[in-house]
């Protein structure tokens, strides 16, 4: 018996210091009434390895602060390049003005471990504290290093993490995203951003409006007060940091929009190209 828990140990050990694909980011804040600009929590996950690498049956669970893991939703066949990010688009609070785009996953019904009815749509992930594992299968998640981790975060006062120590607490304005690799210390890979959901994992539907955003905004840095718009941009909303309307427009392609009565820091706008909601991030400095 010790030889056979001996080499699951090992087993167990290998996943967990290999693993390519991880949780990248997590956003516990959307949909907060009167306070959230997103909608929807999200969690995103991210090819961090040096090779193309696929999921076949993995799951997303999530637990509380204490306690075991009590939810679990699947993910479809997921086939991630080195760099290639997957959002998944999670439940949500009911408020929020900023819709999550391109999407990879809509969670719809989720599981409770307990057999009780799920109650919601999504993921009801907790917003300062819990606890979310990247799973190989659909088997309740005991600790961070259960042979069937690909990946666990532990947030905020949670009584399990990887390493020593958990991540920082996300806010209702502010997800948790990882610094870079993986040591597998909770407490070092993550730090508190503002939430910038990516997916860059598209079904071809999709190329035609991520060429749309990616001309949406020309200079994201914005210098000299002017932001430059590379299409023509109907129903131009722009929030700063704490999701408060600050300005409106709409813009013609190769136009700018001066922005020099706000003040520096992050803004997210938004606005509708051909027909199709765009966002994006800026920064003023």
């Amino acid at each position: 018996m010790k030889k056979v828990f001996t080499f699951i140990g090992l087993v167990s050990i290998a996943a967990f210091f290999n693993a390519q694909i991880v949780i990248n980011e997590v956003y516990t804040g959307g949909g907060v009434l009167g306070i959230a600009v997103l909608t929807h929590d999200f969690i995103e996950l991210k090819n961090i390895g040096s090779s193309t690498t696929t999921l076949n049956g993995a799951t997303i669970q999530y637990g509380p602060a204490t306690g075991g893991f009590t939810q679990y939703h699947t993910l479809p066949s997921i086939t991630l390049s080195p760099g290639q990010t997957y959002l998944i688009q999670e439940g949500t609070k009911g408020g929020g003005v900023i819709n999550l785009i391109n999407p990879n996953l809509v969670v719809g019904v989720v599981v409770n471990f307990d057999g009780s009815p799920a109650v919601g749509i999504g993921l009801g992930i907790g917003l300062t504290s819990g606890k979310v594992a990247l799973a190989s299968n659909a088997t309740q998640v005991t600790g961070p290093t259960a042979s069937n981790v690909i990946d666990f975060v532990g947030y905020g006062l949670v009584n399990q993490y990887e390493g020593s120590g958990a991540a920082p607490s996300p806010t209702i304005l502010n997800s948790i995203t990882r610094t870079s690799g993986d040591t597998n210390n909770n407490a070092v890979d993550f730090t508190i951003t503002l939430p910038s959901p990516s997916s860059s994992v598209l079904a071809v539907n999709d190329f035609n409006n991520t060429a749309k955003q990616s001309h949406f905004i020309k200079n994201t840095f914005v210098k000299n007060n002017e932001i430059t718009f590379g299409a023509d941009v109907k129903d131009i909303k722009v929030y700063n940091s704490t999701g408060q309307l600050v300005k409106t427009a709409s813009i013609k392609e190769g136009a700018v929009l001066n922005v020099a009565e706000l003040q520096k820091g992050n803004y997210i706008v938004t606005g509708t190209v051909n027909n199709q909601p765009i966002s994006q991030k800026i920064l003023k400095d």
